[in-house]
This record gives C-alpha cells, structure tokens and sequence, in this order.
C-alpha cells in the first residue's frame, strides 16, 4: 500500500479543509439547530455554499456531477469533512444519502436514477433506508424482517412498521426493505408522499447531526408499481451488504474528523490551562491522555486506509469494513471521551464543541451494526461458519 498522497488529493484535502474552517465551522451555532437535526432551510443553505465551493456529493460519480472519488479518496476528503459536525451535511456526504447514492449507482435503472438518485446527487432531495423494525422485527438481525410485500398486479402492496429510519422527516423518497411470500427480501423506491407512508413520530435520541431526525414509519397498503423494485425481487439482503460495507466505512471517515476536533479543542485546552503551577499537559496524567489519543486516532485512520484500499481493489471487503467499523467506533469513542476528562467542566457544558461531539458518537458504536454483532460475524468467517 503507498500512503503517499498524489498532488491533486493533497490539494482537494486542503481545498475542503479550508472550505471547513472559513465557511461551515463558523454557522455551527447557527439557531436552525433543532433536536432532530439541522433545518431545511439551515441545510439548503450549507449545501449551497458547497455546490459554490465545487464540493458537493463528491463521492457520486463525474457522470453524476460528482468527483468520481476512490474509497481512498473519499477517506482523506470525509474525514476533513467531519471536523465539523455541519460538514458532511454540507457536502451532502451525511448518511443515509451517502450509502443510499452509491447502493443507486450500483443497482438502479436509468429511469430511476433519472427520477430520484440524479435530485438527491444535486442535493435538491433528501433520502430514507427503511430497514430496522421494532422488536420482534429486523434489527441487527435483518433475518428478522417482518414488513411485507406481496404481489397484486402490476403493483407491489407494502405492510409494516420501520423505526429508527434516520432522515425520514422531509426525505423526498425511501428505499424500504420488504419481505416476499417466499421469505425473500426486496428493496422497493418510493416517494414519500404516497398514500400508505405515515411518518407516526420522530424518536428522541443523544445525536442531533442528521438532518430529518430519526422517524417511526408505517406502511398501510403502500401500493408501488413494479418499475420501483430496486434491482431484482429477492435480492435485498445481497443489495444491503453492497450499501452496508462502505457505508459502514464512510461513518468512521466522518467520525475520525470530529474525534480529531476534540482531540485539538483538548490540545489547545492542555497548552492554556494551568493547574499546580504548570500548563495541565505537562501533568503525566493529561499528556497520557493525548498520547492516547493520538494513538487511537492514528490506528483509527490506518484500518479505514487499509479498508478502503482493500474495496479499491475490487473486493467485498465485509470483513474488513466490520473489523474497521468495531475497532474506530470503539478509538474514537475514546478519543472523545478523554478529551472530555482533560476539559473538565468545559467539557460537560456548550463552552466548547466536545460536549456536542461526545453526544453524537455515542450512538456511532451502534449504527450500521452493534460492535458485538461486528465480532461475532467476524468470528464466525474465521471459523468458517
């Protein structure tokens, strides 16, 4: 693997780094912060400045209107993103739509990536993945599915409960997962306004990053023409790891970017404040903490690297995105959470940015897959199961 950085990444990371710091870091305290995330009108806004900056979906291919960039590239270009916590939105890069374009890149028809995936690259639409139900539905397990889809003429008749649907409230459309007569899964699109979608609340949850919120949905006799199958009836497990394994290393790009600003806030902190007689860092037990910090940050990087080398080439790679997964949300986690310590009171008040980062990385320990669930898959692959 070369580590080296060509000329035009070196200068697209320092373009989107300085586009961060002069345009998005400033707005963070824009009021059009709600509990279930950023505004439209706050988004809109941040996608425009963007769209202007020549940013915007750049992992969304050039015949798209994106930059066409590498796994690599995109690992370099999220994670500058993250230093703020309004940057992937901004560059339209914040899940669900960043999984949900490159599943539709891969899987989509032309007419259906005329009508939805061409809109939500330009950032003029917003996107839900309904996959997770309540208890005794699809969770982790999504074995567990219990919306169904059955058949009726030229139309496909959805019923179900999904939740914790992240971007639900304004999405434009869904891509939902369904149950068929024969115990298949299938993914259907649909626009959200269509008689039988009903968003039946938004949940309350520790992160407040995305916009949309997280909704509970119910589908009754939501009825979606066949040309709206996504890919092939039956396929809809298989389509889910071609979203899920890169879409799991996209949130540690992201996340990387916001344990880093924690980690400089804490820095800065350690430099300033004195304690004892001296600046707090040149205490043993605060400059430990750095110097963990800077491991964990460092080995973070290194596995989402050697991931998305690994898809570069061509692979699966599920493995290596679940070990990647585990092994950054759990660093970060901790990143975060010393940086906390070191700030002390200001780290559990608003007076800095680390009290909002620890909020919204928790929940990174359980998207895309629970850590314990990333083991045991991975453990059952090295045992051959």
């Amino acid at each position: 693997m070369d580590f080296s950085l060509s000329p035009e990444l070196t200068e697209l990371r320092e373009r989107t780094r300085r586009f961060i710091a002069e345009e998005i870091v400033p707005m963070e305290r824009d009021a059009r912060q709600t509990p279930h995330g950023p505004t439209e009108a706050l988004r809109d806004e941040l996608v425009a400045k963007a769209r202007a900056a020549g940013l915007l979906t750049p992992h969304a291919s050039r015949e798209l209107g994106g930059l066409g960039l590498s796994h690599v590239a995109k690992a370099i270009v999220f994670e500058e993103a993250g230093y703020s916590h309004l940057g992937p939105v901004a560059l339209n890069i914040h899940a669900p739509d960043e999984g949900n374009i490159h599943l539709m890149e891969v899987v989509a028809s032309p007419e259906q990536k005329m009508r939805w995936l061409r809109p939500l690259v330009q950032g003029s639409i917003r996107s839900c993945f309904a996959m997770t139900e309540p208890a005794p539905g699809a969770g982790a397990d999504p074995s567990m599915l219990r919306t169904t889809a059955v058949k009726d003429g030229d139309h496909y008749v959805i019923n179900g409960t999904k939740w914790f649907i992240t971007g639900a409230e304004g999405a434009g459309f869904a891509i939902i997962m369904a149950k068929m007569e024969d115990g298949s899964a299938t993914m259907f699109l649909s626009d959200m306004d269509r008689p039988g979608i009903k968003i039946a609340r938004l949940m309350d949850s520790l992160d407040t990053c995305f916009t949309g919120g997280h909704a509970v949905l119910t589908f009754a006799d939501l009825r979606v023409p066949a040309a709206d199958v996504l890919g092939e009836i039956g396929k809809g497990f298989r389509y889910a790891q071609v979203r899920l394994a890169p879409a799991r290393l996209t949130h540690c790009m992201r996340w990387l970017g916001q344990a880093r600003r924690a980690h400089d806030v804490a820095l800065d902190y350690a430099r300033k404040r004195h304690a004892f007689g001296k600046p707090l860092g040149e205490h043993e037990g605060v400059g430990f903490m750095l110097a963990d910090n800077e491991m964990d940050l460092q080995t973070a990087r290194l596995h989402i690297w050697h991931t998305a080398w690994t898809l570069d080439q061509g692979e699966r790679g599920n493995f290596e995105s679940s070990r990647a997964k585990t092994v950054c949300s759990e660093a970060l986690w901790r990143v975060v959470d010393r940086s906390v310590q070191m700030l002390g009171g200001q780290g559990v008040t608003g007076e800095t940015v680390v009290m909002r980062i620890f909020r919204d990385m928790r929940a990174f320990r359980i998207y895309d897959g629970p850590s314990e669930v990333h083991r045991w898959s991975m453990a059952r692959k090295m045992l051959g199961a």
